[in-house]
């Protein structure tokens, strides 16, 4: 049930993430995220980062978490792909796996710049499906 896929939104580009809950939800639309930068299979798991995020809503905590994940990504010099996320209300913790960038292995496509509110949308269906979902600046 957990995946993740992109749409097209002019020049920028939606990520989403689909799961059994809000926590797997945002696991699936980091991984769309860093999908956007490179290969993730590309991306070996090799550092553990943890993070902590907070918000006023759940939709808010959507893009402060991915806009995390970019910050770590130009800090670090680093890519990710493998992400865990526990939620306490409208806090997270999650923690970030991958490795330094390799130019030689991992085939850069774009600069994430960051997560908007555009498109911006964290819900659960009546099938108990959650979608996480917004529009990324590259």
């Amino acid at each position: 049930m957990a995946s993740w896929e992109h749409y097209s939104h002019g020049a920028d580009i939606g990520v989403r993430g689909f799961g059994r809950s809000a926590e797997e939800a945002f696991e699936q639309a980091a991984i769309a995220l860093t999908a956007v930068v490179a290969d993730v299979s590309s991306v070996r798991q090799s550092e553990r980062i943890e993070i902590h995020c907070d918000a006023p809503d759940l939709e808010l905590l959507l893009v402060s978490w991915l806009n995390t994940i970019i910050y770590e990504m130009a800090v670090r010099n680093m890519l990710f792909s493998s992400y865990s996320v526990v939620l306490s209300g409208l806090s997270l913790i999650g923690t970030l796996v991958g490795e330094a960038i390799d130019p030689e292995r991992h085939q850069l496509a774009v600069e994430a710049k960051g997560a908007t509110v555009t498109d911006l949308k964290v819900e659960c269906d009546s099938a108990g499906r959650w979608l996480a979902q917004c529009i990324v600046d590259v």
